[in-house]
């Protein structure tokens, strides 16, 4: 690397691309004094241990307690992984994230018996502390998430057992993750320069979008051939995983491990089952979708691992971050005046640490705590997938900002089945932007591409994965062994359904069940998919005009955990438990679908 591409070093950036924390502390020593604070209020926690029963003042003391500690804490943690993360190589944020870890640590466990005590309050004398006390009135969502599954509750005693049995439950889990990101040694290939490269996860995800073939065949089938020597262990952790969330469903009285994982966030069933059944009528849409694909590579034979190299080369523009945040301001326009002063704020309040510099944690994320602002990191690099980059994570921290500006802390934040719904709504609304506004058939042909690329790596892909967890988890509950056999054969056949019949069945592809971590999270993928539906859907809405729809949508930003998921994307204007908000988006893939092959036909005439 020549001297004048070498990065900066941290205190080299220009301080109006770094973000600015001095508003969170104005010094190092600020935070050391907070931190105290909540390391000190830890024992006022404690301290209400076993009262939560002796009358509705003490409820509402503890609960304030509890959530005042919270909210500090949250700050002081925001505010050293912040700090550790603009340089890592930094040995005073090294040391101060870990003593927030740590802090963190000792405060989960501080409260742990706090939701426990609720639960054993009945409920009739729960009901008359709301009645006494009107100022309790603001928690009882709160308490209600809770309580509303109190009859999945076992005694304290039984609780307790299985909590203290959870590293034992939990050993499979973690036998996978050592195994696959730890001890598997991958073995070498050629690149394309004919140099030997090890493979790693992340080297075979870079390989796999190779130009070359023979590259991406080697990559593919020697990672593969790892995983199918190692299949009846994975077999092992996977098949004990699935017992065990059928197990402590069962236990808990859940009638599948699927209900009891929905239960959580009081996520109805049908919402899978509507997912997987939408995907499923129109899965002719990705089968012509891969069928594209081959003809714009033009091989007589179409392979798993010629799924994810680019078929529409360079994007043919590139964005400077002064352009970036210009087109972010002029296609985010139809979320109207409000949404645009937050993202006014984001830029000139120095929400937004932009250039990569030496020690800076990789990737992009928006983070942060009630108490402060919602901060997006980036790695910036001048092209049109960071201009993205930028959109998505401006998504989250604008929901963030309008929960926290709405909400009270006790429902300043918002769960996982809702968190990607805001970032790919502006996602869809730029590729809407961008096809209305850049005119190169080839740009358009890149944008569309990389639209329906998403599309399918998310909506069709983790829906694949969403059905054969589910499947296994059905399976093992009927008394089927999750042999590797089982699961190979089973995994083959929903792979070749999905992509159809433009896709060679490759035998190697069989085996990724065995090296993907979701199927250790019980029941998370499908929510990538119902996310990305939703927010196909509500842009689409916003886009065509459709009366209210912006207003709707600005009240899901507001409206945090102050409901359940379900109801707040109702408000939003997408019932969630019918199917029509994912046929929505299914339409909005054919109409793009139809474009990108009407334009290809018209750069082939040219």
């Amino acid at each position: 690397m020549s001297e004048s591409n070498k990065l900066p070093k941290r205190h080299e950036v220009p301080e109006e691309l770094t973000w600015d924390l001095t508003v969170i502390f104005n010094s190092d020593a600020e935070f050391e004094k907070a931190y105290q604070d909540v390391e000190g209020s830890l024992a006022k926690i404690t301290g209400f241990k076993g009262k939560l029963q002796e009358g509705a003042t003490t409820f509402q003391q503890a609960v304030e307690t509890l959530l005042d500690v919270s909210n500090k804490l949250e700050t002081v943690y925001v505010y050293a992984h912040l700090k550790n993360d603009q340089d890592t190589a930094n040995s005073t944020y090294q040391g101060m994230y870990d003593s927030a870890s740590l802090l963190a640590a000792k405060s989960g466990e501080a409260m742990a018996w706090f939701e426990p005590e609720v639960l054993e309050i009945p409920e009739n004398q729960l009901n008359s502390y709301f009645e006494e006390n009107k100022e309790l009135a603001v928690y009882r969502h709160f308490i209600d998430q809770m309580t509303d599954n109190r009859d999945h509750i076992l005694s304290a005693n039984e609780e307790a057992l299985l909590a203290g049995a959870s590293e034992i439950f939990g050993a499979s889990s973690k036998t996978f993750s050592v195994l696959n990101n730890a001890d598997i040694q991958f073995p070498t290939i050629k690149d394309e320069n004919g140099e030997d490269v090890q493979l790693s996860h992340g080297v075979f995800g870079e390989l796999l979008e190779s130009t070359n073939r023979s590259v991406r065949e080697q990559a593919f089938k020697k990672l593969y051939s790892v995983y199918q020597g190692l299949k009846n262990t994975f077999a092992s952790t996977l098949g004990s995983n699935v017992k065990y969330h059928n197990y402590n469903a069962k236990v808990h009285h859940y009638g599948s491990a699927r209900e009891a994982a929905l239960a959580n966030n009081h996520i109805p069933e049908s919402v899978h089952d509507n997912l997987i059944e939408v995907v499923a009528e129109h899965l002719p849409l990705l089968h012509r979708y891969v069928a594209l694909r081959k003809e714009l590579l033009g091989v007589d034979e179409l392979h798993m691992y010629d799924m994810y190299t680019p078929i529409t080369g360079e994007a043919g523009i590139k964005y400077t971050y002064e352009e970036a945040k210009e087109e972010t301001m002029k296609a985010l326009q139809p979320l109207g005046k409000e949404y645009e002063a937050v993202l006014e704020e984001a830029f000139e309040n120095r929400w937004i640490d932009v250039v990569e510099n030496t020690g800076k944690r990789s990737g992009a994320y928006s983070s942060g705590a009630y108490a402060t602002n919602p901060y997006i990191l980036l790695n910036w690099h001048d092209s049109l997938n960071n201009l993205y980059t930028l959109v998505h994570e401006l998504g989250h921290s604008a929901h963030s900002y309008f929960t926290r500006k709405n909400q009270p802390y006790v429902y300043g934040d918002y769960s996982i089945f809702l968190a990607e719904i805001a970032s790919t709504t502006n996602e869809n609304i730029l590729t809407e932007y961008l096809l209305q506004t850049v005119t190169d058939p080839k740009v358009r042909v890149y944008i569309l591409n990389h639209y329906l690329d998403g599309f399918k790596g998310t909506i069709f892909r983790q829906t694949q994965f969403a059905e054969f967890e589910h499947t296994i988890h059905e399976e093992a509950r009927k008394g089927t062994p999750l042999t590797a056999e089982f699961l190979t054969n089973y995994y083959g056949e929903l792979n070749a359904r999905y992509y159809g019949p433009a896709v060679e069945k490759d035998p190697e592809i069989a085996y990724e069940w065995s090296r993907i971590p979701h199927f250790y999270y019980n029941y998370y993928v499908y929510q990538y998919s119902t996310g990305f539906s939703a927010a196909t859907a509500l842009a689409d809405k916003i886009m065509s005009g459709e009366e209210g729809a912006l207003d709707k949508y600005l009240t899901y930003l507001k409206s945090g955990n102050s409901d359940f998921p379900i109801e707040v994307m109702k408000k939003a204007g997408v019932d969630m438990t019918e199917k029509d908000y994912i046929e929505k988006a299914m339409a909005v893939f054919e109409r793009r679908l139809n474009e990108l092959e009407e334009l290809i036909k018209e750069v082939k005439a040219d």
